[in-house]
């Protein structure tokens, strides 16, 4: 294992697009929830909005250059030929899916904890000047604030999830465009699909299994007996997603050939 480690850091450090992909999620995270939070004004009645969701909003857009970095750590193998020098460099298939999705989600937790931390000053400093402040009942942004924390440490744990949902599906698809139509369907296609359904009920649902809407309730600090789902188990809808890809991609990878 410890040689397998080795292998796929130095295949995905020496990787040049992994580095600008790591640049342009944590970018866009961090622009992108801004963005929101400089947009959010608190009206008549008051501020509805949770701060620590508003900040993190950015995850759901990279969340989707994560899912391309994933793809891309085992998709180039397959399309160059490579994966068979690393199979016979490694002969246990499990020890390199393995060491793949370990190397990808310390790489990933670490662009993800720096794309959170970043959105989270950014809130800090931006919504208490649109009116949420203490004199109308918000604090600032801390991760000394279990609530605040708990959505931090969630996100960051989600863009984990959300590599190795990719690995997995691209391990069992052996394509990268398919991967990442594939793992972006199912991020996107269920939150449009609630919005076609009128039945409440199905509604809420759809947004119970969803990989994204389940997983991205772990964001949420306030007002949570609203949520469809609670946000540790939310978070845990989205782990299962991506332990049934890594288990199906595993079992594919050792049952074909290269």
């Amino acid at each position: 294992m410890r040689q397998a480690l080795n292998a796929e850091w130095t295949k995905l450090r020496t990787e040049a697009s992994v580095r600008w992909l790591l640049l342009g999620a944590i970018i866009l995270t961090v622009a992108l929830g801004a963005g929101v939070t400089s947009t959010a004004m608190c009206g008549a009645r008051g501020c509805t909005g949770d701060p620590a969701e508003l900040s993190l909003t950015g995850i759901m857009l990279g969340q989707a250059v994560i899912a391309v970095l994933a793809v891309t750590a085992i998709g180039n193998e397959y399309s160059t030929g490579m994966i068979r020098t690393t199979i016979t460099l490694t002969p246990r298939r499990p020890v390199v899916l393995a060491a793949k999705a370990v190397v990808l989600s310390c790489v990933v937790a670490s662009a993800g904890a720096i794309a959170v931390l970043g959105s989270l000053i950014a809130g800090r400093y931006i919504l208490p000047g649109n009116g949420f402040n203490p004199q109308h009942g918000f604090s600032p942004l801390s991760l000394a604030d279990g609530p605040t924390l708990r959505a931090a440490a969630g996100s960051v744990i989600y863009l984990t999830l959300i590599a190795l949902l990719s690995l997995g599906a691209t391990t069992a698809v052996r394509d990268s465009a398919t991967g990442t139509g594939i793992v972006l369907g199912l991020l996107y296609l269920f939150p449009i699909l609630t919005k076609v359904i009128n039945d409440p009920t199905w509604q809420r649902h759809l947004q119970q299994i969803a990989p994204m809407t389940a997983g991205l309730a772990i964001q949420a600090t306030r007002n949570l007996q609203h949520l469809p789902i609670s946000p540790w188990a939310g978070l845990g809808v989205l782990a299962a997603w991506a332990a049934g890809a890594l288990l199906l991609g595993g079992l594919l990878l050792r049952l074909r050939d290269a």
